[in-house]
């Protein structure tokens, strides 16, 4: 009776560390998300899945465990059953990987207030930004639901706070529930700046906060729009621009162009 080879006892022993590791913490992330006030998922974590592994792993394990106190040698088989469970679970994660998003809630909010922004944007005129709730609240309609979990549940829709004469975009938003955008309007509505709740990067469980990286919110501008001089390309004054002139009657020529002088024709 011999004891397994040092590089088969090092590759159980790998295969455990890798099952604990991609596994445990997925039972944890979907506990998590099943008691945490906001999670930073676009859907519920299965729980039963990787559960099933960890039990499969455990159960490997034994098996091994039980090959070492008899003293089995490299072919017992039991030492084969750890890294057949890795590679099973690994190839059931692939098959299932394709049904889940490629976007994880960081880019999925992102580009819900990048949206948002240019909507409001094109509401803006040269003389004032959009600060009216009744005329900004249907473009909410677009942005599909926020990417986030409460206490489990499904975020269900986007909402709209706006804030007027605002002196500085807004840093803080306590009591506002994920999803919401924040409109802070300067004051006289010469611009306006959106922010959202969510939590920030890299952070995946806790409670609301803005939507931010490396500490900094993001905010998103809206401004006047400039209005257009006349005689410019994509001037829309209806002015024709000064390098074309209206044709005069048959057989007259144009006027010259200001300080420019027409020759007088040759005589004979």
């Amino acid at each position: 009776m011999t004891l397994p080879s040092r590089k088969l006892l090092m590759a159980n022993a790998a295969c455990l560390l890798l099952l604990a590791w991609l596994y445990g913490g997925d039972v944890s992330d979907a506990l998590q998300a099943r008691s945490a006030e906001v999670s930073a998922f676009t859907e519920l974590p299965p729980l039963g899945r990787p559960s099933s592994v960890l039990v499969l792993g455990a159960l490997a394990l034994g098996a091994a465990l039980w090959g070492l106190l008899r003293r089995q040698g490299d072919d017992y088989k039991g030492y084969r059953l750890l890294p057949i469970v890795l590679v099973g679970a690994l190839f059931v994660d692939l098959v299932f990987a394709e049904q889940r998003s490629p976007f994880d809630s960081l880019e999925v909010a992102s580009r819900a207030l990048g949206v948002f922004q240019e909507q409001a944007q094109q509401l803006a005129t040269s003389e004032a930004v959009p600060a009216d709730p009744a005329v900004l609240s249907p473009l909410l309609e677009s942005l599909g639901r926020p990417p986030y979990l409460v206490r489990g549940q499904p975020a269900s829709r986007y909402t709209l706070q706006v804030r007027q004469d605002c002196e500085s975009p807004v840093r803080l938003a306590p009591g506002l529930q994920p999803g919401t955008l924040i409109y802070c309007v300067d004051p006289g509505r010469k611009g306006a700046s959106i922010a959202l709740v969510g939590l920030p990067a890299g952070k995946r469980f806790g409670k609301p906060e803005l939507l931010s990286v490396n500490g900094e919110p993001i905010v998103a501008p809206v401004a006047l729009v400039a209005p257009a001089i006349p005689g410019e390309v994509g001037d829309d004054s209806g002015a024709p621009p000064a390098l074309f002139r209206e044709p005069g009657p048959p057989g007259e020529e144009p006027p010259a162009p200001s300080g420019e002088r027409k020759d007088a024709d040759p005589g004979p």
